[in-house]
């Protein structure tokens, strides 16, 4: 049983979303050990808290560097004996301490298919703007491991959606939240718990099954 911890910064409906998949049995093989919240309103702990998931407030705001916030989120995930860290709405981006320490077992959900609308300042209802701006007819989501590059690190699943006529930006975050985030984050997380993933020498993450 593999312990999943998961890095939150607001609502928590991505925690939420795999919360429910172990329950109705699409996640198997993990268990979720831990929620490390970026600040202490943010509603995800209140979810894991309903869910007797031991939580922990890790500010940014209380240390000087960078450097003293990774360290310190990186010493409680090795206290909780973590084997995948998934970031689930968490807005910060840590050194690379934390990418080498965890090195292909950080999950991140991007709500746009990479390498399109990703890297540095794509975040939020930014992405779904710029989708329907640059006029592209197809959107979705990527969940990749993370690394050292903003949405850099190898793509294990993508799924597609129709981008609508009537799409506004907040209705697009909706649908792709909701038909595409969910779905592949949760089927990442027991592919990962059930040693279905790997990255190969070339760098590209490959599925068994």
């Amino acid at each position: 049983m593999k312990n999943i911890a998961v890095l939150v910064s607001g609502g928590g409906t991505n925690l939420q979303a795999i919360i429910d998949a172990i329950n109705n049995g699409k996640i198997t093989g993990g268990k979720i050990a831990l929620v490390i919240a970026s600040k202490d309103d943010a509603y995800a702990l209140v979810r894991a808290t309903e869910n007797n998931i031991a939580t922990c407030v890790i500010s940014p705001k209380s240390y000087e560097t960078r450097e003293e916030f990774t360290c310190q989120v990186v010493k409680k995930l090795l206290e909780f004996n973590i084997d995948l860290v998934v970031l689930g709405g968490f807005n910060f981006i840590l050194t690379s301490e934390f990418t080498t320490t965890f090195k292909n077992r950080i999950l991140n959900v991007h709500p746009a298919l990479i390498p399109s609308f990703c890297g540095l300042g794509f975040y939020g209802l930014r992405v779904h703007k710029a989708v329907l701006e640059s006029g592209v007819k197809v959107t979705g989501a990527t969940v990749h491991f993370v690394n050292e590059i903003a949405d850099g690190g190898p793509i294990i699943l993508q799924k597609p959606i129709y981008v609508g006529e009537g799409d506004t930006p907040e209705t697009l975050q909706k649908c792709v939240m909701e038909e595409c985030e969910w779905d592949i984050l949760t089927r990442a997380v027991d592919l990962f718990c059930n040693d279905r993933i790997w990255v190969d020498e070339n760098g590209i993450a490959r599925v068994r099954g």
